[in-house]
């Protein structure tokens, strides 16, 4: 009689399951789980080494197959963090980096978590990177040196040299979440076409930031870099930059900025990756098209010599009118709001902070 009854219900739930669609997944509890929960992470260490680029490196070498996804052009890709838009921000002033809402980043409460995660949005049509995001903490990140990504040829690049660019080339191969936060080296998901003064004014010393705090107190930071194009450019007019430190609720890290992928001095085709030093071809100063001095006479030589003098004007110049800032007792220059400098800080022009033997902080990454 008992099995009878049990062989009637189970009979009746098997067609409640047909009627309703429902499934055995469904009914087991199991849901979607979110995407970047999917992602591996790495294993904990310290980070080895504050830069987040590489150049030239391995051009030589052929380039990576970049991994593609049905996803349409910028408008579907970039903007689905659609809290900003190239529209909302102001025009590049001579500032490698501009506060967006208060400086303060688009997390939800719902965000802050302890736990572990990186997510890479997966390249567009045009080959260009989206949004990444990334609860960084010493369980991300890397356990080894930095390997070689000269292989890797992100959207609109070009190996192109001038020499009012420090160290020469005008492009980097920028980490969108930097080698020191996540351990990711070659990974074409997490690399765009970024100038020099993108990568070292603008970036690093944010991504500094967050690493040393990190390591300092072993908290976590929520930490989301936006490359943000227009139209279907194929390099970057900039990115995007929150971070916020999750177990003191933003008291150690709090930031939001968009860093402008320019170059002083260096006109962009943002459509392209092409490039030119103001009023002149582009072809006169790269690496690509370079022609050497000795198939062409002394004339070559004396314009070298000319832009070369043109460059030191011009960098003398630039250093009268940066200001940094000093303590009295401190034996390195800094950025304002470095939280090295004490309240007793006063400013100075950056040739007055070399011509007092100062060098430049290694926390802020002051113009040097």
């Amino acid at each position: 009689m008992f099995k009878s009854i049990k062989m009637a219900i189970c009979e009746m739930l098997a067609v409640v399951l047909v009627l309703t669609g429902c499934s055995t997944e469904a009914l087991s509890g199991n849901s979607e789980v979110p995407a970047w929960k999917q992602t591996e992470t790495v294993s904990e260490t310290g980070a080895t080494g504050n830069t987040q680029s590489d150049t030239q490196e391995g051009d030589e070498q052929q380039a990576q197959a970049a991994p593609q996804s049905d996803a349409g052009p910028q408008d579907e890709l970039l903007n689905n963090n659609s809290f900003v838009s190239l529209d909302s921000i102001p025009a590049y002033d001579g500032k490698a980096y501009v506060a967006v809402n208060d400086n303060v980043p688009f997390f939800t409460d719902s965000e802050l978590t302890t736990d572990a995660f990186e997510y890479y949005s997966e390249l567009d049509s045009l080959g260009r990177c989206g949004v990444t995001y990334a609860n960084v903490c010493k369980e991300i990140m890397p356990t080894e040196e930095r390997g070689k990504i000269g292989m890797v040829k992100p959207s609109g690049w070009h190996t192109v040299k001038y020499d009012i660019v420090d160290g020469k080339y005008l492009y980097n191969r920028c980490h969108l979440i930097g080698y020191q936060l996540s351990g990711e080296n070659a990974n074409t998901k997490n690399l765009i076409t970024g100038t020099r003064y993108l990568n070292v004014e603008g970036m690093l010393p944010f991504e500094n930031m967050v690493a040393d705090y990190v390591k300092e107190t072993g908290n976590h930071v929520l930490y989301r870099v936006t490359p943000i194009f227009e139209g279907n450019n194929l390099v970057a007019n900039g990115v995007l930059m929150e971070a916020e430190s999750v177990e003191d609720n933003g008291a150690g890290i709090l930031f939001n900025v968009y860093c402008y992928n320019v170059q002083p001095g260096v006109t962009i085709d943002y459509a392209t990756g092409d490039s030119s030093l103001d009023g002149t071809d582009s072809s006169a100063n790269s690496a690509d098209n370079s022609v050497s001095a000795a198939n062409t006479g002394s004339s070559t030589s004396d314009s070298a010599a000319v832009t070369n003098q043109q460059a030191s004007d011009q960098n003398n110049s630039a250093n009268e009118a940066v200001t940094v800032h000093i303590t009295k007792t401190g034996k390195k220059y800094h950025r304002a709001g470095c939280r090295y400098l004490k309240d007793s800080d006063s400013e100075v022009t950056l040739d007055e902070a070399k011509s007092l033997g100062l060098s430049p902080c290694g926390v802020c990454n002051p113009p040097q």
